[in-house]
Protein backbone atom coordinates (compact mmCIF):
# COMPACT_ATOMS: atom_id res chain seq x y z
CA UNK A 1 0.00 0.00 0.00
CA UNK A 2 1.29 3.46 -0.99
CA UNK A 3 -0.02 6.45 0.98
CA UNK A 4 -0.09 9.92 -0.55
CA UNK A 5 1.08 12.48 1.99
CA UNK A 6 1.90 16.15 2.37
CA UNK A 7 4.08 17.87 4.96
CA UNK A 8 3.29 21.22 6.56
CA UNK A 9 5.67 23.25 8.75
CA UNK A 10 6.67 26.91 8.75
CA UNK A 11 10.23 26.10 9.89
CA UNK A 12 12.38 25.22 6.83
CA UNK A 13 14.83 23.01 8.74
CA UNK A 14 12.04 21.00 10.36
CA UNK A 15 10.23 20.69 7.05
CA UNK A 16 13.35 19.45 5.26
CA UNK A 17 13.98 16.85 7.96
CA UNK A 18 10.42 15.53 7.81
CA UNK A 19 10.60 15.40 4.02
CA UNK A 20 13.76 13.31 4.33
CA UNK A 21 11.97 10.93 6.69
CA UNK A 22 9.08 10.61 4.23
CA UNK A 23 11.45 9.85 1.36
CA UNK A 24 13.10 7.12 3.46
CA UNK A 25 9.74 5.44 4.09
CA UNK A 26 8.83 3.09 1.22
CA UNK A 27 5.06 3.16 1.71
CA UNK A 28 4.83 6.99 1.71
CA UNK A 29 4.68 9.15 -1.42
CA UNK A 30 5.36 12.86 -0.88
CA UNK A 31 2.87 14.89 -2.93
CA UNK A 32 3.70 18.33 -1.60
CA UNK A 33 5.49 20.32 1.08
CA UNK A 34 4.02 23.54 2.45
CA UNK A 35 4.98 26.33 4.85
CA UNK A 36 1.45 27.20 5.99
CA UNK A 37 -1.99 25.72 6.46
CA UNK A 38 -3.69 27.72 3.70
CA UNK A 39 -1.46 26.28 0.98
CA UNK A 40 -1.90 22.82 2.48
CA UNK A 41 -5.70 23.13 2.43
CA UNK A 42 -5.60 24.06 -1.25
CA UNK A 43 -3.47 20.98 -1.95
CA UNK A 44 -5.91 18.74 -0.08
CA UNK A 45 -8.76 20.03 -2.24
CA UNK A 46 -6.83 19.52 -5.48
CA UNK A 47 -5.62 15.92 -5.06
CA UNK A 48 -6.33 12.81 -2.98
CA UNK A 49 -4.26 12.89 0.22
CA UNK A 50 -4.13 10.07 2.76
CA UNK A 51 -1.81 11.57 5.36
CA UNK A 52 -0.92 15.07 6.56
CA UNK A 53 2.22 15.47 8.66
CA UNK A 54 1.30 18.72 10.29
CA UNK A 55 2.99 21.28 12.53
CA UNK A 56 0.68 23.02 14.99
CA UNK A 57 2.02 26.52 15.57
CA UNK A 58 1.98 28.33 12.22
CA UNK A 59 0.82 31.76 11.04
CA UNK A 60 -2.49 32.45 9.28
CA UNK A 61 -4.05 28.99 9.67
CA UNK A 62 -2.46 26.85 12.36
CA UNK A 63 -2.42 23.07 12.44
CA UNK A 64 -5.37 22.67 14.81
CA UNK A 65 -7.50 25.04 12.76
CA UNK A 66 -6.64 23.15 9.58
CA UNK A 67 -7.54 19.84 11.25
CA UNK A 68 -10.95 21.21 12.26
CA UNK A 69 -11.62 22.39 8.71
CA UNK A 70 -10.75 18.95 7.35
CA UNK A 71 -13.03 17.24 9.87
CA UNK A 72 -15.96 19.62 9.33
CA UNK A 73 -15.84 19.89 5.53
CA UNK A 74 -17.70 16.88 4.18
CA UNK A 75 -16.55 17.66 0.61
CA UNK A 76 -12.91 17.20 1.61
CA UNK A 77 -11.61 13.61 1.63
CA UNK A 78 -10.71 12.78 5.22
CA UNK A 79 -6.94 12.57 5.43
CA UNK A 80 -5.37 11.26 8.63
CA UNK A 81 -3.06 13.50 10.62
CA UNK A 82 0.23 13.12 12.44
CA UNK A 83 0.90 16.28 14.45
CA UNK A 84 4.46 17.46 15.02
CA UNK A 85 5.18 20.09 17.67
CA UNK A 86 7.68 21.14 20.29
CA UNK A 87 4.92 21.49 22.91
CA UNK A 88 2.87 18.82 24.68
CA UNK A 89 -0.01 21.05 25.77
CA UNK A 90 -1.92 20.39 22.53
CA UNK A 91 -2.36 16.65 23.16
CA UNK A 92 -5.97 16.81 24.36
CA UNK A 93 -7.03 19.00 21.43
CA UNK A 94 -5.16 16.73 19.01
CA UNK A 95 -7.15 13.79 20.34
CA UNK A 96 -10.40 15.68 19.76
CA UNK A 97 -9.61 16.25 16.07
CA UNK A 98 -8.87 12.53 15.56
CA UNK A 99 -5.14 12.72 15.01
CA UNK A 100 -3.58 9.28 14.73
CA UNK A 101 -0.34 10.34 16.39
CA UNK A 102 1.40 13.27 18.05
CA UNK A 103 5.19 13.61 17.74
CA UNK A 104 7.12 15.88 20.08
CA UNK A 105 10.07 17.68 18.50
CA UNK A 106 12.86 16.84 18.30
CA UNK A 107 12.12 13.30 17.16
CA UNK A 108 14.13 10.78 15.18
CA UNK A 109 13.28 8.50 12.31
CA UNK A 110 12.31 5.61 14.60
CA UNK A 111 9.52 7.64 16.19
CA UNK A 112 8.43 8.93 12.80
CA UNK A 113 8.33 5.44 11.31
CA UNK A 114 6.26 4.10 14.20
CA UNK A 115 3.72 6.87 13.67
CA UNK A 116 3.65 6.27 9.91
CA UNK A 117 3.13 2.54 10.46
CA UNK A 118 0.15 3.32 12.67
CA UNK A 119 -1.40 5.25 9.77
CA UNK A 120 -0.56 2.47 7.32
CA UNK A 121 -2.20 -0.13 9.57
CA UNK A 122 -5.27 2.09 9.86
CA UNK A 123 -5.74 2.19 6.10
CA UNK A 124 -5.02 -1.51 5.71
CA UNK A 125 -7.66 -2.26 8.31
CA UNK A 126 -10.06 0.13 6.59
CA UNK A 127 -9.52 -1.69 3.30
CA UNK A 128 -9.74 -5.13 4.85
CA UNK A 129 -6.07 -5.94 4.23
CA UNK A 130 -4.92 -6.33 7.83
CA UNK A 131 -5.29 -9.48 9.86
CA UNK A 132 -6.33 -9.15 13.47
CA UNK A 133 -2.93 -9.72 15.10
CA UNK A 134 -1.40 -6.81 13.16
CA UNK A 135 -4.30 -4.51 13.91
CA UNK A 136 -4.36 -5.39 17.59
CA UNK A 137 -0.80 -4.24 18.18
CA UNK A 138 -1.84 -0.71 17.23
CA UNK A 139 -4.53 -0.69 19.92
CA UNK A 140 -2.76 -2.43 22.76
CA UNK A 141 0.51 -3.07 24.52
CA UNK A 142 1.95 -6.03 26.38
CA UNK A 143 3.35 -5.74 29.90
CA UNK A 144 4.93 -8.23 32.28
CA UNK A 145 2.62 -9.25 35.13
CA UNK A 146 2.32 -12.46 37.16
CA UNK A 147 5.32 -14.00 35.35
CA UNK A 148 3.75 -13.64 31.90
CA UNK A 149 3.08 -11.07 29.19
CA UNK A 150 -0.37 -9.57 29.60
CA UNK A 151 -2.20 -7.68 26.87
CA UNK A 152 -3.55 -4.24 27.80
CA UNK A 153 -6.08 -2.70 25.42
CA UNK A 154 -5.69 1.07 25.24
CA UNK A 155 -9.47 1.54 25.11
CA UNK A 156 -9.74 -0.10 28.54
CA UNK A 157 -7.18 2.10 30.31
CA UNK A 158 -8.44 4.79 32.68
CA UNK A 159 -5.09 5.96 34.02
CA UNK A 160 -1.67 4.65 35.03
CA UNK A 161 -0.16 5.13 38.47
CA UNK A 162 3.43 4.75 39.62
CA UNK A 163 3.59 2.80 42.89
CA UNK A 164 7.16 2.40 44.18
CA UNK A 165 8.93 0.19 41.60
CA UNK A 166 5.69 -0.80 39.86
CA UNK A 167 3.09 0.71 37.58
CA UNK A 168 -0.56 0.11 38.39
CA UNK A 169 -2.73 0.24 35.27
CA UNK A 170 -6.29 1.12 36.21
CA UNK A 171 -8.87 -0.30 33.79
CA UNK A 172 -12.55 0.21 33.13
CA UNK A 173 -14.75 -1.89 35.45
CA UNK A 174 -15.23 -4.77 35.86
CA UNK A 175 -11.61 -5.29 34.75
CA UNK A 176 -9.15 -5.43 37.62
CA UNK A 177 -6.01 -3.26 37.70
CA UNK A 178 -2.81 -4.72 36.29
CA UNK A 179 0.42 -4.27 38.24
CA UNK A 180 3.69 -4.51 36.33
CA UNK A 181 7.28 -4.17 37.51
CA UNK A 182 8.32 -1.17 35.43
CA UNK A 183 9.00 2.54 35.53
CA UNK A 184 6.26 4.89 34.43
CA UNK A 185 8.60 6.31 31.78
CA UNK A 186 9.07 2.87 30.20
CA UNK A 187 5.31 2.40 29.98
CA UNK A 188 4.84 5.96 28.70
CA UNK A 189 7.10 5.16 25.75
CA UNK A 190 4.68 2.41 24.70
CA UNK A 191 1.61 4.65 24.74
CA UNK A 192 0.35 6.69 21.75
CA UNK A 193 0.88 10.36 22.58
CA UNK A 194 -2.40 11.29 20.91
CA UNK A 195 -4.36 9.26 23.49
CA UNK A 196 -2.44 9.60 26.75
CA UNK A 197 -0.96 12.50 28.69
CA UNK A 198 1.36 12.64 31.70
CA UNK A 199 0.09 15.15 34.28
CA UNK A 200 2.17 14.13 37.28
CA UNK A 201 5.41 12.30 37.97
CA UNK A 202 3.21 9.43 39.20
CA UNK A 203 0.24 9.57 36.82
CA UNK A 204 -0.59 9.25 33.12
CA UNK A 205 -4.21 9.71 32.08
CA UNK A 206 -6.24 8.44 29.16
CA UNK A 207 -7.58 11.58 27.48
CA UNK A 208 -10.79 9.89 26.35
CA UNK A 209 -11.63 8.87 29.93
CA UNK A 210 -11.51 12.38 31.44
CA UNK A 211 -14.95 13.24 32.84
CA UNK A 212 -14.20 16.77 34.05
CA UNK A 213 -11.40 19.23 34.73
CA UNK A 214 -11.19 21.47 37.79
CA UNK A 215 -8.51 23.72 39.22
CA UNK A 216 -5.21 21.87 38.86
CA UNK A 217 -6.86 18.44 38.65
CA UNK A 218 -8.67 16.08 36.33
CA UNK A 219 -11.48 13.73 37.29
CA UNK A 220 -11.85 10.21 35.94
CA UNK A 221 -14.91 8.62 37.47
CA UNK A 222 -14.63 9.17 41.22
CA UNK A 223 -10.85 9.59 41.08
CA UNK A 224 -9.26 13.04 41.25
CA UNK A 225 -5.74 13.27 39.86
CA UNK A 226 -3.81 16.38 40.86
CA UNK A 227 -1.46 18.01 38.39
CA UNK A 228 2.20 17.96 39.45
CA UNK A 229 4.20 21.16 39.77
CA UNK A 230 6.34 20.35 36.72
CA UNK A 231 3.23 19.92 34.58
CA UNK A 232 1.13 22.91 35.69
CA UNK A 233 2.14 25.27 32.88
CA UNK A 234 1.33 22.67 30.25
CA UNK A 235 -1.91 21.85 32.05
CA UNK A 236 -3.02 25.49 32.01
CA UNK A 237 -2.32 25.72 28.29
CA UNK A 238 -4.11 22.41 27.77
CA UNK A 239 -7.26 23.80 29.37
CA UNK A 240 -7.05 27.15 27.63
CA UNK A 241 -6.09 29.02 30.82
CA UNK A 242 -9.72 29.05 31.94
CA UNK A 243 -9.02 27.55 35.37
Amino acid sequence: MLLNCITVDDEPLALNLINTFVEQTPFLSLKGSYANGIEALQAIHSQPIDLIILDIQMPHLNGMELARVINQNSTTPIAKIIFTTAYNQFALEAFKVNALDYLLKPFGYDAFLNAALRVKNYFELLNGNTVLPDESTENCMFVKADYKLVRVDFDSVLYLESVKDNVKIHLTPPLKPIITLSSLKSIEDKLPASRFLRLHRSFIISLSKVDSISKNAVHIGTTEIAVGELYKDAFKKLTGNWI
